[in-house]
Order: structure tokens, then sequence, then C-alpha cells
């Protein structure tokens, strides 16, 4: 589908004469004025005159799809239960839940008595009438006081994601205080509920310092507990699963470090369990009268240590490291460790015995995704536990240590009808150009011809060590039911293989993560799924970098490309460090401002400087005016050097979100909107 002579001419921004020297280099940016100097704040008449002109440009353009779109959108929204509600779980002497009115943009969360019947139930956050006066909500974090009376909450209702904090009593249900505005990360009470801490990020949107706030008193006299130096460091709290401790960390892509608080004496002086070393990550729990430590400070894919509180830096080992099994997540009941694992890139729920015994749970499919659920309580009578795969929609199990066996809870209800007998999925090990062997995760109808003419949407992400793993979505029912398969390309950069797996797709490994994409999309070829042309690709963030690297080099394999909120100014972000995460990206992607081999490597790839003058294909391009972690000028840069630069007249679009951030619009039919905007992007140009 080429761009519609009907349509008018898409906007053209202007060039400006820009440029700067750098290790003897010199790079010219005729776009650069498209970032406002007043950022966050975004008024330059001429920028915003800039993003109007494509938003209508892209409203344009997506008309002659209404009818797919709305469609889409139908199909989409018959598929989610209206009513939908979690199933309940214990804390203290309540049930905890949340749940969706028909109609509702937002849940509302719910609290009884164990011994009180449905009909007493108190609401504690109707996230619809927070909303109601905002474009944009998002409910951050809901902390219920040890004593019951109070919840500590926060929200966003713009998407820059500085987060207001207040303090509602549960018993009146009025917020009586509200403590900051710069907000960002859990909020942790005191065992006695007399005070809250929390974390602020400063201008530059970096959680650099935790913060303690006295109930009732001033929030211009709360104390500061600790502030971090390092601007590539981010300060976070949490809390133990005993509830003894507060855990204080602070860390980056590549180095941690955490200190302890009592939950009972909050104004004690932190106690740092063991100092930051580069290169090593650690995070903790606390159960069964000790410390429980997760570190790779001896092997890539982790050890379990435990250690005393007297000498919290003393790691004694007790599961090692193995190239076979990679530990990435931990936490401490009063009867066992639950252990969450990879081997073999499948996900793995492991419980520690108090004798050292490993119990490994059972699930019922080769490739599933399975994670821990709400586990409030430190000595359970079952472990909550929510498990999903390509084709078996999100299920809630509740795991019985002593029978051995999955208790089933719920299922996640597709009302409009979903037959799982009629789809199938597999796992393929590809190989890369390097010889690696990358695992991709299909799924299909099973009518589905592998004939080498099937139409298929590709996904991938590739970085900072995040897992993709095989989930199950109702909005991708749309695609497949229309002839799509569709694929998620575990690619290096990912730790779906373990730490490793990570580590060779980061800093001069890079590369790696754009190959196996494009080698994928070749395997995916030889396996007769598709074809070239016939192969749609989508990411976002650190995917939407991706997007745009794979678009560069291997532009005839893709029919269409979604890159949503895409990280494609790579070079000139990492040059930036007064933006809101470069210091912290440094360990990624690498510092091109001291190291000019960081600066070659990452000018190699950046999708924004290797825009070129050849055939792109058709691509829809997102972006958050309040994003700030992809900021909006990347995006809008790169359309725009695009528009000025290929050779071909395939359809270019870019939208803004004038009043969102990094997440999209808020609200869960606002989000189906947009999926159904990228799918009849999609559907459009590979329709046969």
């Amino acid at each position: 589908m080429s761009q519609s002579s009907a349509l008018p001419s898409p906007p053209v921004a202007q060039k400006r004469a820009h440029s700067f020297t750098l290790h003897g280099k010199t790079l010219q940016d005729e776009y650069a004025w498209l970032k406002d100097p007043h950022y966050p704040t975004v008024d330059d008449p001429d920028i915003l005159d800039y993003l109007k002109k494509e938003n209508a440009f892209f409203e344009q353009a997506m008309k002659p799809r209404a009818a797919l779109t709305d469609q889409l959108f139908s199909e989409m929204k018959a598929r989610l239960q209206e009513d939908e509600q979690a199933v309940p779980w214990q804390d203290g002497d309540y049930l905890y839940w949340w749940s969706f009115q028909s109609g509702s943009q937002y849940r509302a969360w719910y609290r009884r008595l164990m011994a009180d019947t449905e009909d007493k139930k108190q609401i504690l956050i109707d996230e619809a009438a927070e909303a109601e006066d905002y474009d944009y909500f998002r409910l951050g974090a809901l902390s219920i006081s040890p004593d019951g009376r109070l919840a500590a909450w926060t929200c966003d209702n713009n998407g820059a994601e500085r987060f207001t904090l207040q303090i509602r009593d549960l018993e009146s249900g009025k917020d009586i205080e509200t403590v900051s505005s710069v907000v960002n990360g859990a909020v942790v009470w005191s065992a006695d509920s007399r005070a809250v801490l929390y974390t602020e990020v400063n201008d530059n949107w970096r959680n650099y310092r935790a913060m303690r706030h006295i109930i009732g008193e001033d929030s211009s006299q709360d104390r500061e507990i600790y502030r971090e130096q390092d601007d590539g460091f981010r300060v976070s709290l949490s809390r133990s699963q005993d509830r003894q401790w507060i855990f204080l960390e602070s860390g980056n892509h590549q180095t941690s470090e955490i200190y302890l608080i009592p939950t009972d004496d909050i104004d004690s002086p932190p106690d740092l369990i063991s100092p930051r070393k580069t290169g090593r990550l650690y995070s903790v729990d606390s159960g069964q009268g000790k410390l429980w430590i997760l570190t790779n400070d001896d092997h890539v894919n982790f050890r379990l240590a435990s250690a005393s509180f007297d000498t919290a830096s003393d790691w004694q080992t007790e599961i090692e490291g193995s190239d076979l099994l990679y530990l990435t997540g931990l936490h401490a009941f009063s009867d066992h460790l639950l252990l969450s694992a990879r081997k073999e890139g499948l996900d793995q729920i492991i419980l520690r015995h108090p004798d050292g015994q490993l119990e490994y749970i059972e699930f019922p499919e080769a490739s599933y995704s399975v994670s821990f659920d709400h586990n409030p309580a430190y000595d359970p009578v079952y472990y909550r536990l929510r498990y999903e795969s390509m084709v078996t929609p999100p299920t809630i199990y509740d795991y019985d240590p002593d029978s051995k066996t999955l208790r089933f809870l719920k299922r996640q209800e597709v009302p409009s009808g979903y037959d799982p007998e009629a789809y199938s999925s597999e796992r393929l090990m590809i190989k890369a150009r390097d010889g690696v062997s990358v695992p991709v995760t299909v799924v299909y109808r099973k009518d589905f011809e592998k004939d080498g003419e099937g139409k298929l949407l590709l996904y991938g992400y590739g970085a900072y060590g995040i897992s993709i793993a095989p989930y199950f979505s109702t909005s991708r029912l749309s695609l497949l039911d229309r002839g799509f398969a569709y694929a998620i390309a575990h690619i290096r950069g990912g730790d779906d293989l373990g730490y490793q797996w990570y580590l060779d797709g980061k800093l001069e490994k890079r590369w790696n993560s754009f190959h196996d994409f494009s080698d994928v999309a070749k395997g995916l070829i030889e396996h007769h799924f598709t074809k070239a042309g016939k192969i749609a690709i989508h990411g976002g963030s650190a995917g939407g970098e991706l997007m745009g690297v794979v678009s560069n080099t291997d532009p005839d394999l893709w029919g269409a490309v979604v890159a949503e909120v895409p990280f494609v100014d790579v070079l000139n972000t990492m040059l930036d460090e007064s933006l809101p995460l470069t210091p912290g990206e440094w360990p990624e992607w690498g510092n091109p401002i001291t190291n000019e081999k960081a600066f070659d490597l990452i000018l190699s790839y950046s999708p924004y400087d290797n825009v070129k003058a050849q055939s792109y294909p058709p691509m829809l391009i997102t972006g958050g005016l309040n994003d700030p972690r992809v900021t909006y000028w990347e995006p809008a840069k790169w359309t725009a050097r695009l528009r000025a630069t290929k050779s071909d007249n395939n359809e270019l679009l870019c939208k803004i979100n004038m009043g969102a951030g990094h997440g999209g619009k808020s609200g869960r039919y606002a989000r189906l909107e947009e999926t159904a905007e990228a799918y009849s992007f999609v559907i459009s140009h590979l329709a046969d």
C-alpha cells in the first residue's frame, strides 16, 4: 500500500543547520531544534505546530482504515470481561482484590474483613473516580498501613512518571495529606504505622533520594534518610517478606548496593549490607532468621547465599551458580524459600526446603510463562502463582506444598469465545550468523499453512536483560484469526537464556541483538512460515531502537514496521548527560562522551544517524509528549529525517500522544484503541 494520492502532503519539518564535533568527527543534526530547550516543559510554538501537523496527517491517513480499526477494536473489546475481578488475596485480617465495573476504563480496589460477607466490602481507591478530571491516569503505589487504618497511594496524571503521594483515611475515604508530587517507586510503612518512607525524583527524573514522612506532620519537615551522589544510580525501597526490614537499594544496570532499615526503628541510620562493586548485582530478602542473597559475584547466572544480620556482608553459599540454572528472584517465607529461575529459557518456580532440598513445581505445557502473584503473608498455607502461555489465558493457581499440587482458582475469560484447540504454539531454535542458536516462540491457527506465503508479525526487544516470555494476548487473536502467525524472537540483550545472554547483547556486543532479529526472520522464512515482504515487525522503547536498526539494514525483509516510543536518537541522547536517564544508561550502551570506541559503536547503529537514501517499508511511529524515558523528539526527529531522505513513497506515519508518556494512553479501552490502530496499519500493508 503506497501513500495515497488522495491524502494531503505530509508535513515537512524545517532543516536548521546544527552540527557538533567530538572525537574528531563532525555530525550534522538538522532537526535538533525539535528538542525544546525548556523540556520537560514543551512550549515552543514551532515544535508544537509541527507535532500537531504530524498528528493531523496521521488522522487523515488512518481514515481509509477506520472501518477496519473499529472492527478490530470491537473484537478486542468483546474479548475483555467487562466486570473482571481479581482472585482475592489475604493480608492479615483482610481479603484484598480489585475489579472493573462494566464500561469502566479503570479498576477499583477493595477489601473486607475475613469474617465479613461480600456486601461489607470497603473501597480503597476508585481509579475511575480519581481519573475523572484527567485525560491520563495511572495508579502507582498502594500501600496499607500495618494497623489497617491508612493507605499511602501515588498517582500520575500526565504520563511524566512524577507521582503524587497522598495519605488516605480508610474509614472516611478521604485523603488527609499530600506528601510530595515528585515521587517514583514504592512507599513503605513503619511497623507502628506512624510514618512512611518514599523516594523522590529530581528535575532530571532520577530517583536520587529516600525520604521519611511522619503522619500528621507538615511534609516540609520530612527527613532525608539517603541521597545518592552518583547520577547513574537510582534509589528504590522495598520491604522484606517477614516485614522486619526495609531495603534501601541504590544501583544501575550492572551494580547494586543495599541498606537495611528496621521497620520498628526507621530513624536508625541505614546499615549497609555490602558496598557497591562495579559489575556485581545482589538482591536480598529476610526470613527464617537470616538474610538471603542472590548475587552474580562468582557466577554469571547468580548463586544463592545466606548471612546473619550481625555479619550481613559475610555470604555463605546455599546454591552454587550454574550454567544450566539461572536464578532470577527469591521470596523468603517461614517454611520455604520460593525461587524464580530459568532453565533452558523456560520459567521455573522452585521451593527450597529448610534442609536444602529443591522442589520444582511442574507445569502442563512445554512452553509457558509463570511468576509469583500476590503473596503478602509470611506464613501462607498456599503460594499464589500466575501462569500463561501463547495459547493458555492467564491462570491463577495456589500451590499446596503439602500435597505438591496446583489448585486452580481462575482463568481469564474471553467472553466472545475462545477455543485453545484451534491454535498451536511451538518453540524453534534458529541459528544466527555467528552460529548461536536463538529461541523463537511462534503461535498460529492450526489451519495456518506453512507454504512460505504466510503473513507474520515478529516482535522483539533485546535489551536491559528483560526477557520476553511466551504470553497470552486476547488482542493478538485478531491477527491470528486473519491468517497471521505471531512470533517472539528471544534475542540476545534479553536474559531469556541466562544472564550471559544479556551480556552478549550489550555494549560492544550490541550488534548481536540486531543481527539475531534479522536472522530469526530469515530462519522463519526457511521454516516456510512466511517470505520477505510479508513480515511485519513490532517493538517499543529499546525494541523501537531494534525496529530502527533493522529498517536501515534489512528494509526488504519487512512489509510493515510499528515502532512505539522508539529509542532511535541513541547517540545524541547518550551525549546529553542532562537528560533523565543518560548517566544510568551508559553501562548499557557505553559512554560516547569519554570513550571514542563507544562513540563509534553507537554511531554505527543509531537509527537516526543511519537513515539513508533507500527504500523503507511502511512505518508507523509513536511517541509521548510527556515521556521521560524516550523523549518525544526522538520519534519526531527520526520521522522528519526519514521523510526527507528515503527514496520510496511508502506510508510513513507519526503519532505523538500530547497528553501521555512512555506507556501511551491510560485506560484499558484507550490502550486497545492504539493496538487496533497498529494492527489495522499492519493488516492493510500485508493484505493479500
